[in-house]
């Protein structure tokens, strides 16, 4: 097997026990989350181990022949039609800037069109730290729809994007085709 296929990247939507540990390192790893916000991110996986389809988690793992890279959890927001969530897209530190986030955003954007969602929320820190984060999505097509200062904490506020699916060409990141 070459380095090219043991590097290939697979998907899978099944949550099993060993992922409370994978999320931990994913999440800890970037240096972006404190520790309360890393057990957040374990407590997510805990519930869908839990409830199952009923918890309104749905996840996303990118892993290769060494285990997980990467993930995104998602869901539908309760209370509206067609509108989702994305709680948390984390890719390990080591795997940075090598398109992993983007292509999981994109098939997380595909999963959730399936699902007849129309419209997809995320929000993250106005913190500097953050900006690379906030120009990510915004690469990916996301619009500020709003800021909520200091909602984290003093200085701290909230950024909310929005992307409407909706009659919204749809690239894979990888061919460059629509969908």
């Amino acid at each position: 097997m070459n380095r090219r296929e043991a590097e290939r990247i697979t998907y899978r939507q099944d949550v099993t026990a060993s992922d409370r540990e994978c999320v931990r390192c994913i999440v800890a790893s970037t240096g972006y989350f404190s520790p309360a916000e890393v057990g957040i991110a374990v407590e997510l996986v805990e519930e869908r181990l839990a409830k199952g389809a009923r918890s309104g988690y749905l996840f996303l793992f990118a892993e290769t022949v060494r285990g997980v890279i990467g993930y995104t959890c998602f869901g539908p927001i309760a209370g509206t039609l067609s509108s989702f969530d994305i709680y948390w897209v984390a890719v390990h530190r080591d795997q940075q800037r090598e398109g992993i986030g983007r292509k999981l955003l994109f098939v997380s954007e595909s999963l959730i069109a399936e699902a007849e969602g129309r419209k997809i929320f995320v929000d993250t820190s106005s913190r500097p730290q953050y900006e690379p984060t906030r120009r990510f999505y915004e690469r990916c097509g996301y619009r500020r729809a709003a800021v909520i200062e200091d909602f984290y904490g003093p200085g701290d506020g909230k950024i909310v994007y929005v992307k409407d699916l909706f009659g919204t060409k749809h690239d894979d990141p990888e061919s460059g085709e629509g969908m």
